[in-house]
């Protein structure tokens, strides 16, 4: 695909919905999407179709992954051919021919963990999140394309909840974990998460009362250059946005303008195009309360954010930056995909199929994944 086809085939299919009555804009009723952190439900519903706008339109074509059953929250596009997924029943999938044929490379013994995130350097390097509480929280490499797996950290710590991972380059990564003893613990690595080491917590500020993440979509902690990194909470007063600028060692906290005040509320995914520019998206997860304000955008690294003109209609989990682009990025949720052409000022439905997480790559390959086994390339 030439780089700039499926920018051109986005900005066109905004325009037209733009022009659009405003029934093109309707969505499907939400799916039963995430719990709080310290429980992991599955939606057992059928997903929500994904109707396309025209022959000329983007739309996600799917992929079979073979999986029905597994919910994939864990997704690493590495370009057009290969990508990674994870998700529950400790599966993860790998693809190097498009999404044409999935070979599961499930690390072994790992049926009973649930994974959430994975990060993926090439078709043969990546490292996997399990999430929860206690020892349920652990991390896997391989360097092999998942045919051999090491566990290179099981948390022993019965307080502490892993929900993401993040990667400045292939060797300088982070996890995050819920608070423990009123903030929140960040685990570092320095050698390709071959080993971790918990950073010291004096350079996190104190944790609001109930304030958590929330493990969605593998992206409630995102990273941008060699040293920037911020992490996305929800749960307590406010919504917040934390930012490193030092791979972690020292944190500043920035509230977001998303809804927050309940365990069900908050931040939910970031995406940063550089260290300035950001997106947030999230807000009610339950499917039977509304998310009116579900975006939020920073043009100074997250410092301050004010909140979208037109967000998205409902509640998102999952947000991706089309790269060589400026202005257009991707939300996902199980109501919808929603596109911005104007830096995540105002947003537009795409498409009503149920997604949790999305990443875009350097030849504009857009993956999305989510329940039911529903993985998807976006092809315009």
């Amino acid at each position: 695909m030439a780089t700039g086809m499926l920018c051109g085939a986005l900005l066109a299919a905004s325009a037209a919905l733009a022009a659009a009555p405003a029934q093109a804009h309707d969505v499907v009723p939400a799916q039963a999407h995430e719990a709080p952190p310290a429980q992991a439900h599955d939606s057992r519903s059928a997903p929500a179709p994904a109707p396309r706008l025209g022959h000329s339109a983007p739309h996600w074509a799917l992929k079979d992954t073979g999986a029905p059953a597994v919910r994939f929250r864990g997704l690493a596009a590495v370009d057009r051919d290969t990508a990674w997924v994870a998700g529950t029943r400790g599966t993860v999938l790998r693809t190097t021919d498009g999404g044409a044929h999935w070979h599961s490379v499930s690390p072994p013994g790992a049926g009973e963990l649930q994974f959430r995130d994975v990060e993926a350097f090439d078709t043969r390097r990546a490292v996997v999140l399990a999430i929860g509480e206690g020892e349920a929280s652990r991390v896997y490499r391989t360097e092999d394309g998942g045919a051999t797996w090491t566990e290179s950290f099981r948390n022993t710590d019965p307080k502490a909840f892993y929900d993401c991972l993040a990667f400045f380059d292939h060797r300088h990564g982070l996890a995050m974990s819920d608070p423990v003893d009123g903030r929140f613990r960040i685990l570092s690595t320095s050698d390709g998460g071959r080993s971790w080491t918990v950073l010291p917590a004096r350079g996190m500020p104190a944790a609001l009362d109930g304030e958590a993440g929330f493990a969605a979509s593998g992206q409630c902690l995102v990273t941008a250059g060699p040293k920037d990194v911020w992490l996305a909470t929800g749960g307590g007063a406010h919504a917040r946005v934390l930012h490193s600028a030092d791979r972690g060692l020292t944190w500043t906290a920035a509230e977001v303008p998303i809804p927050a005040g309940d365990p069900a509320r908050g931040v939910f995914a970031l995406a940063f195009r550089d260290r300035a520019h950001g997106l947030a998206v999230g807000g009610d997860y339950r499917p039977d309360q509304p998310s009116s304000l579900a975006a939020a955008v920073s043009a100074d690294g997250g410092r301050t954010w004010r909140p979208a003109a037109e967000p998205p209609p409902a509640y998102r989990s999952g947000a991706a930056w089309l790269p060589h682009s400026r202005t257009a990025a991707l939300a996902v949720g199980p109501t919808g995909t929603d596109l911005t052409t104007d830096g995540g000022r105002t947003w537009r439905t795409l498409d009503t199929g149920s997604y949790d997480t999305v990443d875009c790559t350097a030849d504009l390959a857009c993956w999305a994944a989510g329940e039911q086994g529903r993985v998807a390339r976006m092809e315009p």
